[in-house]
């Protein structure tokens, strides 16, 4: 159920939380300091987008989500076309990155779930290096493979008795939006929040896009260039689908 206020528009039937990184991290501490279990936030862009039209149980997952945060930068571009002034976008790494290194965050209690073996290990020597006082109280790096029911449960009750503030999920979608939906009742932590490839960059594990590239729309082309095999079929298919699709809703031919 979602609880904030926050406004929303639509895209292919997803609700898209007007917001940005400011907001979210304000929303978040309220969260943490009300103590209220079962929160989790939905890093989007369009793949994501797009892998819900294929999937009305993946829509659900993420039309549950206290805020679907527009990630990709066309998101940014049509909540302006509805009339709400998104400066930027809500970009995974960047969230994630400001709320560890802020006043209130560096207080906060944080478990990393998700990432090959040793990323999270990186990413937390990386970032303890520029802020000492940062407490992450665990790690896991789930097998590729489902766990067991035997397997989750040790996990659930592991990250439950460490008692953190934040759980930061880095599986990827539509394994991570899944995860946290799965899990918001059975882990007695506040929030949680899916940032993807986010362990990956902050541990310098791959290199992230230029700026200039990130903002303007173009990341996708330097992700395509640095990983084609894998992303090959999100970039070049997924891309042009998400593009019709928009324009078939916004003629109203389509209706979602």
């Amino acid at each position: 159920m979602i609880v904030n206020n926050w406004d929303r528009y639509r895209i292919l039937g997803v609700n898209v939380s007007a917001v940005q990184i400011g907001d979210v991290i304000r929303q978040m501490d309220e969260w943490i300091e009300e103590r209220s279990f079962g929160h989790y936030i939905a890093v989007t862009n369009t793949h994501v987008i797009t892998e819900s039209w294929f999937n009305p149980e993946y829509k659900k997952v993420l039309n549950t989500a206290d805020f679907v945060v527009p990630d990709g930068m066309p998101l940014v571009w049509l909540g302006r076309l509805g009339g709400y002034s998104l400066k930027r976008r809500v970009y995974g790494p960047e969230l994630m990155e400001s709320f560890l290194l802020d006043k209130k965050g560096r207080k906060r209690r944080h478990f990393l779930y998700g990432g090959k073996p040793g990323v999270p290990e990186r990413l937390m020597e990386n970032l303890s290096g520029s802020c000492p006082d940062l407490e992450f109280v665990g790690s896991y790096s789930p097998p590729f493979r489902p766990l067991t029911s035997e397997e989750d449960r040790a996990v659930v009750d592991r990250v439950n008795s460490l008692g953190p503030d934040v759980v930061w999920v880095g599986l990827g979608a539509p394994k991570q939006e899944i995860w946290m939906h799965e899990h918001r009742h059975s882990l007695r932590v506040p929030l949680m929040v899916g940032v993807g490839a986010a362990f990956d960059f902050l541990a310098g594990v791959k290199s992230q896009a230029p700026s200039l590239l990130r903002e303007n729309g173009f990341e996708w082309l330097w992700r395509l260039m640095s990983e084609p095999q894998r992303l090959w079929r999100r970039y070049l298919l997924y891309g042009p689908l998400f593009v019709g699709l928009v324009m078939l809703e916004k003629m109203k031919i389509l209706k979602f």
